[in-house]
């Protein structure tokens, strides 16, 4: 697969990509800029969209889900690192869909019911007919049948650990669970890991390319996964430690490479934890709604920390040619160990700014 229809130098990115995860460097943080492209590069029919369709997630109507991933790639332009990819999402959550919550659609996300009433009585069990599952496995194997030499498939957003075990238990009962009951938490957290594996093995060997790469944000040259804790941000720094660490260092353990999704300043307190996680490989920074924005230079002693503690950043919404100066002059070399996601106005915009980035 030397080329994708949607990213011709795909084995060129796929090579960069390589020597910056594994550390060689490229000469400037990896780029995943995109830019709108003035016609579409295939005419893909538009489907009358279904009745009471809220949300992309949704599971109402299969063939026009696969409609909306064949038009996802067809309108944008993949510059520098960024690839054209696809997902078979159906939540911000979906392991808690395989393992018993019921989703209820809602505009732009899914929700998650929680059905775990009585912790002593809680399954976690795969059923393998699980309608959720098997629309995932279904949607999947036709996104790769579709995307072939165009895109690839990416993972679901699966998630782990606490926020999985709040989908299924409800936040504030597991809140005081954690107090209550913290061995059946622990429990619990662990089987939930082995859940994850079960179904994370079957979707890489499904997706993997012929390099063994994977896609979640990122394409990365083997088993890749993006992990994340937004429950954190009701909880202690001990209790981070005391629940969710294993957690990540077990993930980490079981995976080639990770980006940990660290949402909003209620989880700030957590980074020392963070970086104690040795495998764990990239640190994704949300600020949260009505925060500043991830350029501000407020966050930049963060960003510091995380590269010297040995991690990786990834920054989504960054914007402005300034906000790319203004970067290179305080972190220099540093600015190797990030990967910065960009949206340009045109083809030749990208190529701007990427210029901009390695000089």
């Amino acid at each position: 697969m030397p080329s994708l229809l949607y990213k011709a130098d795909f084995d060129e990115a796929r090579d960069r990509l390589t020597r910056w995860w594994t550390g060689a460097g490229i000469g400037r943080p990896a780029m995943l800029l995109t830019a709108p492209r003035d016609t579409p590069l295939e005419d893909i029919p538009v489907m009358p969209e279904p009745a009471g369709w809220v949300t992309h997630y949704s599971t109402s109507n299969y063939a026009y889900r696969v409609n909306l991933a064949l038009r996802a790639c067809v309108n944008t332009w993949y510059e520098a690192e960024a690839i054209p990819n696809v997902s078979p999402d159906l939540a911000p959550n979906c392991l808690a869909l395989y393992l018993g919550c019921r989703g209820i659609d809602q505009p732009g996300t899914v929700w998650c019911v929680p059905f775990i009433d009585d912790p002593e009585k809680a399954r976690f069990e795969l059923d393998s007919e699980n309608f959720y599952w098997t629309f995932t496995q279904r949607l999947a194997d036709e996104q790769l049948r579709l995307g072939r030499g165009k895109f690839l498939t990416s993972f679901p957003d699966l998630i782990e650990g606490l926020d999985t075990l709040a989908a299924m238990r409800d936040t504030q009962t597991l809140l005081v669970d954690l107090i209550e009951r913290p061995e059946w938490v622990t429990r619990a957290l662990q089987t939930i890991t082995e859940r994850y594996f079960t179904v994370y093995d079957q979707l890489y060997d499904r997706i993997k390319d012929e390099r063994g790469g994977s896609h979640f944000w990122s394409w990365a040259p083997g088993r890749m996964s993006k992990l994340q804790c937004d429950f954190s941000a009701m909880i202690s720094p001990d209790m981070f430690r005391e629940f969710m660490v294993p957690v990540l260092t077990e993930m980490t353990r079981r995976l080639d490479y990770s980006m940990y999704h660290w949402d909003g300043p209620g989880a700030l307190c957590h980074l020392d934890s963070l970086l104690s996680v040795p495998r764990l490989s990239m640190i994704q920074w949300t600020p949260g709604a009505g925060a500043r924005d991830v350029t501000n230079p407020c966050w930049w002693p963060y960003y510091h920390r995380i590269i010297e503690g040995g991690k990786k950043v990834i920054l989504f919404g960054f914007h402005g040619e300034d906000n790319l100066r203004a970067f290179k002059r305080e972190f220099g070399s540093k600015l190797n160990d990030f990967m910065i996601s960009m949206q340009a106005d045109n083809p030749a915009h990208a190529q701007k700014l990427l210029a901009m980035a390695g000089e």
